[in-house]
């Protein structure tokens, strides 16, 4: 299999650089979902499109009949300048690939070329998922899902690579990854007045900086400090002149959480907040809460499975079990409804000064790191479909 995926190595890079070149925004991958489809069918697969929007899919049936596992790949970019100075630099301004999803396209549309050519000792069927809008809530796996996607599907497996890990390291854990992740608007509504006759107006700029701080007290002295939770305001805008008290302000954040029930505890602690830090100097306010992704849950066995296997290709030292982390993912719409993982593969190397954070002008990848992410996919789908449990 080494040898195998060496030699397709090359052709992994092409296609990633291709679409690192013309990336497009959540929403909005028509042309690369196209160019996807097409190398399926030329596959032989069974290819389903516009599954929730611009999302792809392609089953490779089994000699035999048996399980389905899915493999997911991600397909949007981000509205982010690209400032690598490199041949395959991205040619849409304003827009770039800086999450590693083209990459994950890459590696899936390998595992797709090689395990096309191992159908014949398949038990069992591989459904090869291509999903749009994962950067942008509602998210592209709801939507497939409510299209179907899973229908059938036993188990599924996601792999992100992460320049935060060194390459030749797989991060995996069992239960919670990654956190909810969601977004709330805070509009501070004061009475504008003169900057030198305070006690005429309500400064709605000084009660959101009470807010503000009034908020950090919630994860720090009313959640169980065993338990997980941030808030964090930012954006706070208000006012446009130094001689004027403003008379309204606004404030973006976000709130991250495992825990349904903290989740669901912080909402209401942070409107109360708000509320009677209002009260006490005669403001209003508005208050909206958008509910974004769930927490990634890994299924323990599942989660388990990848650590087992991933041992296999890069040994067990280099197998980590990490902490959960507070981005998110919308892969857990998946983990919601069935059995599956989503782990980690390293793809930072300072040596190459590839040491810039997802989302960033300059994030780039070590592509070396497709060829774990594809044996990996490879080898979980072939582990799956043979042995069924761990």
């Amino acid at each position: 299999m080494k040898e195998r995926i060496d030699q397709l190595f090359p052709q992994m890079v092409d296609w990633r650089r291709m679409f690192h070149q013309y990336p497009e925004l959540s929403y909005q991958e028509k042309n690369t979902s196209e160019k996807i489809a097409q190398f399926l069918r030329e596959l032989g697969l069974e290819v389903r499109t516009g599954i929730g929007g611009y999302g792809v899919t392609g089953l490779l049936k089994g000699k035999e009949a048996g399980p389905v596992v899915a493999l997911r790949a991600d397909m949007d970019a981000l509205p982010i300048q690209d400032e690598k100075n490199c041949s395959y630099r991205s040619k849409v301004p304003g827009v770039m690939h800086a999450c590693g999803h083209d990459a994950h396209m890459a590696m899936l549309m390998g595992t797709a070329m090689l395990l096309s050519e191992q159908k014949e000792k398949l038990k069992g069927d591989i459904l090869f998922i291509f999903q749009p809008a994962e950067e942008k809530p509602p998210g592209g796996a709801i939507a497939m899902i409510q299209d179907g996607v899973l229908h059938g599907v036993d188990v599924i497996y996601g792999i992100h690579l992460w320049t935060p890990l060194p390459l030749g390291v797989v991060g995996v854990r069992g239960g919670e990854i990654m956190a909810a992740s969601d977004a709330f608007m805070i509009e501070i509504i004061g009475r504008g007045g003169h900057g030198g006759i305070p006690h005429e107006a309500i400064d709605a700029v000084a009660i959101a900086s009470h807010v503000v701080v009034n908020l950090q007290t919630i994860v720090s002295r009313q959640v169980d400090p065993l338990k997980s939770g941030v808030i964090t305001v930012g954006s706070i805008q208000g006012g446009n002149a130094f001689n004027v008290i403003a008379d309204t302000c606004c404030m973006l954040g976000t709130v991250r959480t495992f825990d349904p029930v903290i989740r669901k505890m912080l909402v209401e602690r942070i409107e109360e907040v708000v509320k009677a830090t209002c009260q006490m100097y005669g403001a209003q306010y508005r208050f909206e809460y958008t509910y974004g992704y769930p927490a990634v849950i890994n299924d323990e066995q599942e989660a388990q499975r990848v650590a087992n296997v991933a041992s296999q290709i890069v040994g067990e030292q280099q197998v980590w079990h990490i902490p959960p982390m507070m981005p998110g993912e919308d892969f857990a719409y998946y983990l919601e409804r069935i059995p599956g993982a989503f782990c980690f593969v390293g793809a930072g190397n300072p040596e190459k000064q590839i040491v810039a954070p997802h989302h960033h002008p300059l994030f780039d990848i070590d592509e070396e790191a497709m060829k774990v992410g594809i044996e990996l996919f490879i080898r979980l789908a072939m582990d799956y479909l043979n042995k069924g449990t761990v």
